[in-house]
């Protein structure tokens, strides 16, 4: 492109259509592409710079249409939507390969004792509150009590399910048995995303219209949001979990290499089910939100809001 950048390019949206699956998936390739999360603190902030200005009307001599683009999905593998901040680095959705191809390749491996059973279920648990929380939807400042209860009650709930549903499978018949840990990661994300992400239950996530405009703060949307993230979450585990039941003797190096393998994919094609917008319906919203806006954007009948990963 000759001369200077145009600032008409929207890069608050994604690069591609995110009304369609493949759209959505050539998006969250990039969000988690697991490269990024070896980018130095110098890299990241140079993207944030050339994002932030960019925003504000000012672009960098030289800057290309595709280093623009670049450096949007570089801000995004490592900068809060809502808030802004900084990412704690392994809750970052770039990190979900390297970090779960470790340790569900560790759960497939030494998934056999009781001890083992605990402890892996509690590492996996531990890092998936840290991904929960980090990725979480909305703007609202959590506090460290706040913080610490929900992750005692997400990774003990978590732990519990594992154990019963191990107990469960000695009684049951060999072949339903060996998805037993499937169901144990299955259950435990059923637990983990809304305990870690109770307080959006509690007082909603901000919604907007379709310009971005805030209207409030709905817990509707929140229940909607997390159903999202835990079904898309359940499908990252299937893969993985799947060479369990056909290769179960191998080692712990080359089931981590076989999970690492399927999450690569798995990873932002179940992130890419729904949209990271989502909407819904003005009537889907609490009664005296709905009122609200009705007198203050009469015009506006679907609402937005980011549903987290």
């Amino acid at each position: 492109m000759s001369g200077e950048l145009s600032l008409n390019i929207n890069i608050k949206e994604p690069r591609w259509d995110q009304g369609t699956f493949m759209g959505r998936a050539q998006h969250f390739f990039m969000v988690t592409d697991p490269r990024n999360v070896l980018l130095s603190s110098e890299t990241l902030e140079e993207a944030r710079g050339i994002v932030e200005n960019y925003r504000a009307g000012i672009v960098k001599p030289g800057l290309s249409e595709d280093e623009l683009w670049k450096a949007k999905y570089v801000y995004d593998s490592a900068f809060h939507p809502d808030t802004g901040e900084k990412m704690f680095v392994i809750g970052r959705m770039s990190a979900q390969v390297p970090m779960n191809m470790t340790i569900t390749g560790c759960m497939l491996t030494f998934y056999r004792t009781t001890p083992a059973v605990v402890f892996w279920q509690w590492v996996n648990q531990s890092f998936n509150a840290v991904v929960n929380y980090t990725n979480r939807s909305g703007d609202a400042p959590i506090t460290v009590n706040q913080l610490g209860a929900a992750y005692v009650s997400a990774t003990t709930g978590a732990v519990v399910t594992a154990l019963s549903l191990k107990s469960l499978a000695k009684r049951l018949p060999p072949i339903i048995s060996r998805f037993v840990p499937f169901a144990a990661v299955a259950a435990a994300n059923c637990i983990n995303i809304p305990f870690m992400r109770q307080r959006e239950l509690k007082y909603g996530i901000p919604v907007t219209d379709e310009n971005g405009n805030r209207l409030g703060e709905s817990p509707n949307a929140a229940k909607q949001a997390i159903i999202q993230v835990v079904v898309s979450r359940i499908g990252m585990a299937v893969p993985a979990m799947g060479n369990r039941n056909r290769f179960p003797i191998l080692n712990a190096p080359v089931q981590v290499g076989l999970v690492g393998l399927c999450l690569v994919f798995a990873t932002p094609l179940c992130c890419a089910l729904f949209p990271q917008k989502s909407s819904m319906s003005l009537s889907g919203l609490e009664a005296d939100l709905q009122e609200r806006i009705r007198q203050s954007s009469p015009d506006t009948t679907t609402v937005y809001f980011n549903k987290g990963l």
